[in-house]
């Protein structure tokens, strides 16, 4: 195997050469890929991501304790908007991850929610393969630059507030009424139904969204409408 690359990212982006850079590919490997590869690979990342997503709770909540006087909810949502999905797997991609994480074949044509997913855990893989390389000081640097640096983003945009939440401060904004859903559609088998809901302000649809739950559609309509309220700055 040719370590190459992921010598380049410990020197070219994650700040140094790593001592065990066996942690490092062991961060980059997806279950997936032990399948295809027996012989050879023997470890999978999912225990460094438990131990990363630990580590990235830590030091993003350690940061907003220390740094802001609000009340314990409104930390929460901070910290929940920091941390999910999409924060970290963009992260993971600014960073150059996905090129270099080991996927069987299927999972490299996964959807892109899939996908998207996998590139979190990696992130978080890689955090905690820091950790064990450089301590927590170390991963902290990592964390800070990569995920704490886009809070004031996150902070400009309202986007740590839920997509229903959001919508209801805008239109109220804007001199509106209280945003109502309806569920315009209902298909499939009970196990797996699919809900198709319209978000509605004085009689006026905003936005449609659908999810397997009335809650999943309902923030998926939110989301439509607020595509179309909020412009991009």
């Amino acid at each position: 195997m040719d370590t190459t690359p992921y010598q380049q990212l410990a020197r070219d982006v994650l700040g140094g050469e790593f001592e065990n850079l066996e942690l490092l590919i062991t961060a980059l490997t997806h279950r997936s890929y032990l399948n295809e590869h027996k012989k050879t690979v023997s470890e999978h990342n999912e225990r460094l991501e438990f131990l990363g997503d630990a580590v990235l709770e830590l030091v993003v909540t350690e940061y907003l304790y220390g740094t802001f006087s609000e009340p314990e909810g409104i930390l929460t949502n901070w910290r929940s908007s920091l941390v999910r999905t999409e924060s970290i797997s963009a992260a993971g991609s600014r960073l150059g991850l996905e090129p270099l994480l080991r996927l069987s074949r299927g999972e490299k044509h996964g959807t892109d929610r899939a996908r998207m997913q996998i590139l979190a855990n990696a992130f978080e893989a890689v955090t905690g393969a820091l950790y064990l390389e450089r301590g927590y000081d170390g991963a902290k640097v990592f964390i800070t630059e990569n995920i704490l640096s886009t809070l004031d983003q996150i902070l400009e945009t309202g986007s740590w507030m839920d997509p229903k939440s959001k919508l209801q401060e805008v239109v109220q904004g804007q001199g509106g009424s209280t945003p109502n859903y309806h569920v315009l559609s209902e298909v499939g088998p009970d196990h797996e139904k699919l809900f198709t809901v319209g978000v509605y302000v004085d009689e006026k649809k905003l936005g449609e969204g659908s999810g397997h739950s009335k809650q999943t559609a309902q923030v998926s309509a939110a989301s439509a409408a607020l595509k179309k309220l909020v412009k991009p700055v």
